[in-house]
């Protein structure tokens, strides 16, 4: 994890006077963990939520029963469920979320392990992300959802 781009951000951030928020899955509160490690972050930092079952999704972030049903909670659907919802909990201009597969099972052929979507949203404006992690354990996984996580704020805010 990119420790510096880290402590840019939080600096972007309180230049911008903008709070920035996370609803995690996969990642279980590692993106929150690379900001809340770094002093200053408590001026930019609203929330960080680690809804990593189906049944927090639905009963915190009010991701929809049906979506995650007939899209799965690994899907570009309940990605952006997951970022529109903490919108309207965290009121931050900018929300993350992170749904995926980290492994070492789960994964089938048309979600393989490794499948992450990671939603940004500045303002009114959502992009939803996805990648496929290579599989070299869950660990991994996790770090390169972060890292990129962190990438994907960056461009947002600069």
């Amino acid at each position: 994890m990119d420790i510096n781009k880290s402590k840019k951000i939080i600096n972007i951030l309180k230049n911008k006077k903008l709070k920035i928020s996370f609803a995690e899955s996969c990642t279980g509160g590692m993106l929150t963990s690379s900001i809340t490690s770094i002093k200053g972050s408590s001026k930019v930092f609203e929330m960080g939520l680690v809804t990593y079952s189906n049944q927090s999704k639905k009963n915190i972030l009010k991701v929809p029963a049906q979506i995650i049903k007939k899209n799965g909670a690994v899907s570009m659907h309940c990605c952006l469920s997951m970022v529109n919802n903490l919108r309207k909990i965290s009121r931050c201009k900018i929300c993350v979320s992170i749904t995926g597969i980290a492994g070492p099972s789960g994964g089938t052929k048309h979600k393989p392990v490794g499948l992450v979507f990671i939603g940004i949203m500045n303002g009114k404006k959502i992009k939803i992300n996805k990648y496929i992690f290579k599989n070299k354990g869950r660990n991994y996984i996790q770090k390169a959802a972060v890292s990129k996580a962190i990438d994907l704020i960056f461009k947002t805010i600069t």
